[in-house]
C-alpha cells in the first residue's frame, strides 16, 4: 500500500497512529539511507542487535518477521526512491516474509514508484492525501473541538486551513479564546477575529 500527498496533510501522523494501533514497525527514512542502514533500523525496531554484514541483517529481519509477523510502515519513502537497491530490499523482504509494507511519501512518490514497475505492480492500494473539503473539516471539528464551532465559522476555517496541523492549531486557538472569554461557542465573527487577528 502507498499513500502520498503534500506536506502538512497528516500523512506522518496517520502512519504513527497506524503503527501504534497495529503494533507495526515504523521507519522514517533519511537522505542517503542505504539498504544496510534501512535493514539495521528494521532490526532495531524488532528489538534485536543488527549483525555486521548486510546479508546477515537481511536474514535476521526475515527470521524475526517470520516468527512474529509485523506490518512495516516506511515514511519519507522519497529518500529511498533515488536508490533502487533500498526499494528492492523492501520488495525482497516482503517476498520472503509476506508482511504488509506501507510506503508513505510526498506528492511525486507515486510517479517515482511507477519507475520501479515490478514493485509498483505489487502495490494493492494507493491513497492520495488531499486538502480537507468542508465536510472533512466539519467531522474533524466535531471530533476534536471541546467548544462548539458554528457552521459559518467552519466555513471560515475551510478557507484558512490547508492541512491537519494547521487545523489543529486553529481549533486550539478557538478553545483558548472560548475559555478565556467564557464562550460556549465560536461564531463567524469570533472566527474572523481570531483567524485574521482583528
Amino acid at each position: 500500500m502507498t499513500s502520498y500527498g503534500e506536506a502538512g496533510l497528516g500523512k506522518t501522523k496517520t502512519a504513527l497512529y497506524l503503527s501504534i494501533k497495529f503494533d507495526a514497525i515504523y521507519i522514517r527514512t533519511t537522505n542517503s539511507m542505504t539498504p544496510k542502514w534501512l535493514l539495521e533500523e528494521i532490526v532495531k525496531e524488532l528489538d534485536e542487535i543488527p549483525r555486521f554484514y548486510t546479508a546477515d541483517i537481511f536474514r535476521q529481519c526475515v527470521n524475526a518477521l517470520k516468527e512474529k509477523p509485523q506490518m512495516i510502515i516506511v515514511d519519507e519513502i522519497d529518500y529511498l526512491l533515488a536508490d533502487f537497491k533500498a526499494i528492492e530490499t523492501l520488495r525482497d523482504l516482503h517476498d520472503k516474509t509476506g508482511v504488509p509494507i506501507i510506503l508513505v511519501g510526498m506528492n511525486l512518490a507515486k510517479l517515482k514508484l511507477k519507475k520501479h514497475t515490478h514493485l509498483f505492480d505489487r502495490i494493492s492500494e494507493i491513497y492520495h492525501f488531499e486538502k480537507f473539503n468542508l465536510e472533512d473539516i466539519k467531522q474533524i471539528v466535531s471530533e476534536l473541538s471541546e467548544v462548539a464551532i458554528q457552521n459559518e465559522a467552519i466555513k471560515i476555517i475551510h478557507k484558512k486551513a490547508t492541512g491537519f496541523r494547521q487545523l489543529v492549531r486553529i481549533i486550539d486557538n478557538f478553545e483558548r479564546v472560548a475559555e478565556a472569554n467564557g464562550l460556549s461557542a465560536i461564531d463567524e465573527n469570533i472566527a474572523e477575529e481570531v483567524l485574521n487577528g482583528k
